[in-house]
């Protein structure tokens, strides 16, 4: 008996609609994404639940969730779509010139250090690539999101990943304001530091970053205090030069304001190096001539810089 379930005209986006509606469990984020209308994105579910004689979705009028059916199909469909989507990018990667969409999730600190200097130049010489960047400090599942590539310290990378090696090494930078300084005096020890009104960041999910610190193998983690809590570090790298606190970022976040001289930085000896930024994709998918084009041109930026 043939069990094969024959795909009628339009079934093919209907299912994208499907998958890409489950994984944002909002209909309207899905048509952000398909560059529809909300209404279509509804329509087309709708069809398709008629189709199957299935609800694929529980829907109030706040928000839409799967039903025990809905998540079996998507369980079943993400590596489905996902071999249809390697197999067009690798007839793609016999054209001469990369193209099509590239999906990258990246950090906020990750897209301003690695993607923002090689952006303008990437898309005047590959004009048939879109990059589709995401900002997410959740390290969230770039496979299950439909992600090409992700963009994390290298520590943070999964180990079933490829990773591609963006910069060799990263540091943090303990800064503040002469003035801010000047008033509550110079740090010398991380344990100094609970004395110091402090600008904490808070990840997305919730916790609050705690600040790392080592020396001759001495590690030091605090868990500073403040008036002021942020999830945007070049929100805090602005507080600090305003004089409300001590800022630990990322230190090419605070290159400029040191030159300028509208930050100092502290505890420098105690801010070690660690492993630096990764690019990553799951070692099964093929890698599209796009993504490959935009590692090169990172690489490249980064050889010449």
């Amino acid at each position: 008996m043939n069990d094969f379930h024959q795909l009628k005209g339009g079934d093919l986006f209907a299912l994208t609609v499907f998958l890409s509606a489950a994984t944002h469990r909002s209909f309207r984020a899905a048509a952000v994404e398909l560059d529809v209308t909300p209404s279509a994105i509804s329509h087309s579910i709708k069809k398709l639940e008629e189709r199957i004689g299935v609800r694929l979705f529980n829907r109030t009028t706040r928000s839409v969730s799967l039903t025990d059916a809905g998540q079996r199909l998507a369980t079943k469909l993400r590596p489905a779509i996902a071999s249809v989507a390697e197999a067009m990018q690798e007839v793609e990667g016999f054209q001469g010139a990369p193209r099509g969409t590239v999906r990258i999730n990246a950090s906020d600190v990750a897209i301003r250090m690695i993607l923002r200097p090689i952006l303008a130049q990437f898309l005047r010489d590959h004009p048939q690539v879109h990059l589709d960047i995401v900002t997410d400090g959740r390290l969230g599942d770039i496979v299950a999101e439909g992600f090409d590539a992700g963009i994390r310290l290298a520590e943070a990378v999964p180990q079933d990943m490829i990773a591609v090696r963006l910069t060799e090494t990263a540091r943090f930078a303990a800064v503040a304001s002469p003035t801010y300084f000047a008033a509550r005096g110079w740090p010398q020890a991380p344990q100094d530091l609970y004395r110091h009104n402090c600008i904490r960041f808070r990840f997305e999910s919730g916790a609050i970053y705690r600040w790392e610190f080592e020396r001759h193998g001495v590690v030091e983690t605090i868990n500073v205090n403040g008036l002021l809590t942020l999830t945007d570090q070049i929100l805090m790298v602005e507080a600090a030069i305003d004089g409300v606190g001590i800022a630990f970022v990322p230190d090419f976040l605070v290159s400029a304001p040191l030159r300028e001289g509208s930050l100092e930085r502290v505890l420098d000896d105690w801010c070690p190096a660690f492993p630096g930024v990764c690019l990553y994709y799951p070692g099964h998918r093929h890698v599209s001539a796009g993504l490959r084009a935009l590692i090169d041109a990172i690489h490249k930026f980064e050889f010449e810089r």
